[in-house]
């Protein structure tokens, strides 16, 4: 494969690229510890309730009306039409939790009129722990598997690079989240999984085309190897990502608030995962120093010689 209509010094600008990464994590780790992620209540526990009103009402007035009726610290917010919210409200210190529900939906009735119950969902505090433990384990497992998948697939430069690109990824996904306040519930860790995926299927693509040039350029550094495999599979990875983009922003737009968080972190995750899995693993592996003796064997060299294999 030629390397198509790209022919850029990646590798020369690797410093910049880890400047870049380096920053993006340490916003977002400091963002997240400083204000925290904000745990819908499939993590925290809770009261979820959707209700349809006879005319429009604005969220921020119907927040306001249930902190006067001692309901507190709730999200409201659209769903659907202007007619329907959402109600998000964490457990309160007073009353029968399990039927706080109902108790919302009668105090809006009263002040609203006729307010129609669509749905109502608890989650005790108990089982939102159990998530949020679940959840930490399920991305560590996650990570773990798959770097023991790409040390006996590739090597060990190979395997590090792509947990530190899998890790970069998770990460500054995170970081967006607790800046700006976005609820992080399970559709949003089912994002988080899935970027992760995205991501590895993204870094081995890119591996395997270095390992690849690593056995056939036998007389280039491994900074031109590098090069060459990212201007190679430069074209691939922009369309792959671009085509899976467009679909993303079709749910952004029309996909409504249940599906809004899902969409937002995979759409993040791609982007920064499509550009970890390209300038990340790269600049990890030449940082390992990793050269043509770790991937080809000595019986692999001596057969490459006796055929005249490529220069």
């Amino acid at each position: 494969m030629t390397a198509g209509p790209w022919n850029i010094d990646y590798m020369g600008r690797r410093k910049l690229f880890a400047g870049l990464s380096l920053a993006f994590v340490l916003f977002a780790v400091v963002d997240i510890f400083w204000n925290g992620l904000t745990l819908g209540l499939d993590f925290t526990g809770g009261t979820l309730v959707e209700v349809e009103f006879p005319e429009p009402a604005e969220p921020e007035q119907v927040r306001a009306f249930l902190e006067e009726s001692g309901f507190r610290n709730g999200v409201v917010q659209h769903f659907g039409s202007e007619r329907e919210l959402l109600v998000r409200m964490p457990p309160q210190t007073e009353g029968d939790q399990a039927r706080l529900g109902d108790e919302i939906v009668t105090i809006l009735g009263e002040r609203y009129g006729e307010v129609v119950l669509k749905q109502s969902n608890f989650v005790g505090p108990v089982v939102g722990e159990e998530l949020r433990d679940d959840a930490a384990l399920a991305i560590l497992a996650a990570l773990g598997v798959i770097m023991v998948y790409v040390l006996f697939r590739f090597t060990k430069q190979f395997a590090i690079a792509s947990v530190v690109a899998l890790i970069h990824d998770v990460v500054v996904v995170f970081g967006f989240f607790a800046f700006f306040h976005w609820t992080f519930d399970l559709s949003v860790l089912a994002a988080v999984l899935a970027v992760i995926g995205y991501s590895l299927n993204d870094s081995i693509v890119v591996a395997d085309r270095i390992r690849e040039n690593f056995r056939n350029m036998r007389r280039a550094s491994p900074i031109e190897v590098v090069n060459r495999s990212l201007n190679q599979v430069m074209t691939r990875s922009l369309v792959t990502s671009g085509t899976t983009l467009l679909t993303l922003v079709a749910l952004l737009i029309f996909g409504g608030d249940t599906i809004r968080g899902f969409a937002l972190a995979l759409t993040i995750g791609i982007v920064f995962g499509t550009y970890s899995s390209i300038f990340v693993v790269a600049s990890m592996i030449i940082f390992l120093k990793m050269t043509r003796e770790d991937l080809v064997s000595p019986i692999e060299e001596e057969n490459q010689v006796e055929e005249g294999g490529p220069l």
